[in-house]
């Protein structure tokens, strides 16, 4: 190769030993900020995000491989979390068409919103929580969360007018699954009355109501490490089950969800 190049087996020498003490001057730093991340995170950070959060904080260029291969070497992954089918049944007459078609892209606020309710339990007593979020397609922030010990309509319609309060004049296409709160009658003359479109999933297709799902997976895999929930969190609501900024995820939702 030196041949080939027209330069001395020496010269070569030199560089390649000039090279190598700064790369690995370079995995030095970049293991440590490994460490650093995997301790604040509670240990929930698989390598893409972790790639994402290095980079974007100490703003470097990172591949996700040469981050993949360190936290390899370090013994260091991120929980995975089990999947669970959801099945919703409904009755003749109350459903509606999935108006949404699995279309997450929104290209400006208020233009599709997208709610579930999802149930989980306080660790230490075993008590079951539900906590009701309505969030916008557009950066798949939330609008409006309720947290309550009771899956009821009280706590959808609630989450609901939370939502109108902060946004009175949106009129976005409303996504939901087939709950029971959703098809009913009351809740669907809510979103008459704000001059809403209603959308709703097909039964046994999570994947039409993606985005509240992926939040679901976040809060049950990630925040469980990061806070202890106990009873008072139902005086307290959302931000202690989720408390990022608005600008903390780095995600790519406008790519991942309109290919």
């Amino acid at each position: 190769m030196c041949k080939n190049l027209g330069i001395s087996r020496a010269s070569f020498y030199k560089w390649k030993n000039r090279i190598q003490p700064e790369q690995e001057r370079i995995n030095i730093e970049i293991s440590e900020l490994v460490k650093e991340y995997d301790e604040r995170f509670s240990h929930i950070l698989g390598y893409r995000r972790m790639t994402e959060w290095i980079n974007h904080f100490n703003h470097t260029n990172y591949s996700k491989k040469r981050i993949h291969r360190i936290m390899k070497k370090l013994g260091i992954h991120s929980v995975i979390r089990k999947k669970r089918k959801k099945y919703n049944s409904s009755k003749i007459g109350e459903i509606v068409e999935n108006k949404l078609e699995r279309n997450f892209y929104a290209s400006a606020p208020n233009q599709k919103w997208a709610t579930d309710v999802t149930e989980f339990r306080v660790p230490k007593t075993g008590k079951k929580l539900y906590l009701s979020v309505i969030i916008d397609l557009y950066d798949r922030y939330p609008v409006a969360f309720v947290l309550s010990s009771r899956n009821n309509n009280k706590l959808v319609f609630k989450t609901f007018d939370k939502a109108i309060s902060e946004n009175p004049t949106a009129k976005p296409i409303f996504h939901s699954d087939r709950g029971f709160q959703y098809t009913s009658r009351a809740f669907k003359k809510k979103l008459k009355d704000n001059g809403m479109i209603q959308s709703m999933s097909r039964v046994g297709h999570c994947i039409d109501n993606g985005p509240t799902e992926g939040l679901w997976g976040i809060i049950k895999s990630e925040m469980y490490k990061m806070y202890e929930v106990t009873d008072e969190a139902l005086n307290s609501e959302f931000p202690i089950i989720y408390p990022i900024p608005k600008n903390r995820r780095i995600e790519k939702y406008k790519e991942k969800w309109s290919a």
